[in-house]
């Protein structure tokens, strides 16, 4: 490399994930001098901090999981179809023994900005213990779920019991036993953490203001005779569900095809009964129309609102519980007797878009419709997605422009992985790449293997800096919008387009469809990076 002088390292990497420990092993084999910073303790990311109760992956583990060495994939032994938090933490603990990570990482240290200097051709980054540290490559694997979003409830700090955030839960366990508590949020987090905190809780109170859609997670022990299946073939496996548009999901059963609007009353029951029963993310997977035509959608809709309706006892309960937006809008969640918790006697629903929150108390919350004691208050609400953990180091780059300025009307990248104006900054699964819409370790690693290759190929050609060109990005962002446009995802107030942060611009972030994504990277790469610019 030439070109960018007095540095610390060839690259640093943010975040100590799935995404930062892979990319460490990457460019260590590439030759590179590389240091990955992290705020948390250890590896894991989202692993490491979200420990609540009932945490566990929605992607079957068997594919949720690394595939850039067989050694380690035919190892590795799960126990469930769905892995829990503790498990999922032991992988990642396993990776980076296995490969020796840790030399090579900083924990327990927070980055507080980073800025391009371009005299020196390098990226800065300044770090709470009061360091800067400089490379030539900055990458940010800082992961779309790892921003907590806590409301602002007026005057919270009055409240005299204890809080908790579902992506920030204490590393040492929390007794509810005998306490009355209140969880604020019905997404994925409270709805995995709700039916067990019910169970232990005194009084379990939920506070949701958007009922959300939740199927079956059909969660069991992993079948000897499948896992021995999976791993005599896994490449094939792997690459069978690579071609599918979420990365994952090639042994679901195939459905009838064509609209849920062709066939029958009876067809259409047939294929809801058996995919509710089996659980998981197959549900809509029956006919090919669920996220494209509104019509055959409320089909769907319905049936999940009949279930709700024949698990919950009391009818008015069940009603709030039903969701009226469009099915896959949002992401669907994946529950162990979600419904069913709400027909214990010690376990109240509060609507709160119609009786809104009003303010904490020293005793508990209070709402348009009174006060409700709480010793302990939950709050599963989400994540500041895509581009929060982004804009909190805030990139500045060419010129000192600030990235969160150039974000004020949304997310701008080409590719979801760089940004024009900020040379030599990479995003692991950014805002127009498809990330969460599919299996995040599948995007993840192909994002690591396209930047590694990426920077091989700057190195092997003498070039200092690549750089995304404006129009190639203005490109990138009318295709990501002009393929989200026909479908229903843009139809309802989700965290895609970042509806769940008060004042955050609503766009839709991720790119619909991994394989013509992969096409697309793979065409730039080959086209010797077209649409960017290397000096």
């Amino acid at each position: 490399m030439t070109g960018c002088e007095r540095v610390t390292f060839d690259a640093v990497v943010v975040g100590a994930g799935f995404a930062g420990m892979f990319m460490l092993h990457r460019l260590r084999g590439l030759g590179l001098d590389v240091r990955v910073i992290e705020r948390g303790g250890d590896v894991g990311g989202t692993w490491y901090w979200n420990r609540y109760p009932g945490a566990r992956c929605d992607i079957e583990s068997m594919e949720y999981s690394y595939q850039f060495s067989d050694a380690l994939q035919q190892q590795w032994e799960w126990s469930e179809r769905h892995a829990t938090q503790p498990e999922i933490l032991s992988y990642a603990n396993h990776v980076a023994d296995r490969f020796d990570l840790r030399r090579d990482m900083q924990f327990d240290t927070e980055v507080l900005g980073a800025a391009f200097d371009e005299a020196a051709c390098c990226w800065r980054l300044d770090l709470d213990s009061g360091d800067t540290v400089s490379a030539r490559f900055c990458i940010m694997a800082t992961g779309c779920l790892s921003s907590a979003n806590v409301p602002d409830i007026p005057a919270l700090d009055s409240f005299g019991g204890s809080t908790f955030h579902t992506g920030r839960w204490p590393h040492e366990p929390v007794d509810f036993t005998g306490l009355r508590v209140g969880v604020i949020g019905t997404g994925s987090s409270g709805i995995q953490a709700i039916p067990l905190i019910a169970e232990q809780a005194a009084h379990l109170t939920v506070f949701q203001r958007t009922p959300n859609y939740s199927i079956p997670a059909g969660n069991r022990p992993l079948d000897p005779e499948s896992v021995r299946d999976i791993k005599a073939n896994y490449a094939e496996f792997r690459r069978l569900n690579s071609l599918r548009s979420p990365a994952f999901g090639s042994r679901n059963p195939v459905g009838i095809g064509g609209s849920t609007l062709d066939a029958t009353p009876a067809q259409r029951k047939e294929q809801f009964d058996f995919r509710w029963g089996r659980g998981g993310f197959g549900f809509l997977g029956g006919f090919d129309d669920a996220l494209v035509n509104e019509e055959s959608n409320n089909i769907a809709a319905e049936y999940v609102r009949e279930r709700i309706r024949d698990t919950v006892e009391d009818p008015e309960i069940a009603e709030r519980l039903c969701p009226r937006q469009v099915i896959g809008c949002k992401r669907i969640c994946l529950d162990t007797n979600y419904y069913a918790t709400f027909n214990r006697s010690n376990v109240t629903l509060v609507d709160v878009k119609s009786t809104p929150i009003r303010r904490a108390t020293t005793f508990g919350l209070e709402t348009t419709e009174g006060e409700f004691p709480l010793d302990s208050i939950v709050f599963a609400t989400g994540f500041d997605a895509m581009t929060g953990a982004l804009l909190q180091v805030n990139p500045h780059g060419r010129g000192g422009e600030p990235l969160r300025k150039k974000w004020e009307a949304g997310p701008r990248t080409f590719l979801g992985l760089t940004a024009a104006g900020f040379p030599n900054l990479f995003m692991i699964s950014g805002p127009g790449s498809p990330s969460v819409l599919t299996n995040m370790m599948v995007s993840i690693e192909q994002h690591v293997n396209w930047v590694a290759d990426c920077i091989a190929y700057l190195g092997q050609h003498d070039y200092s800096t690549i750089e995304a060109r404006a129009e190639a990005e203005d490109a990138w962002v009318e295709r990501v919008n002009a393929i989200a446009a026909p479908t229903l995802y843009p139809t309802c107030n989700s965290w895609y387009l970042g509806a769940n942060i008060p004042g955050k611009p609503r766009v839709f972030m991720p790119h619909i469809g991994f394989p013509p994504y992969v096409e697309r990277c793979n065409a730039a790469a080959d086209a010797g990076y077209e649409g960017f610019t290397l000096a």
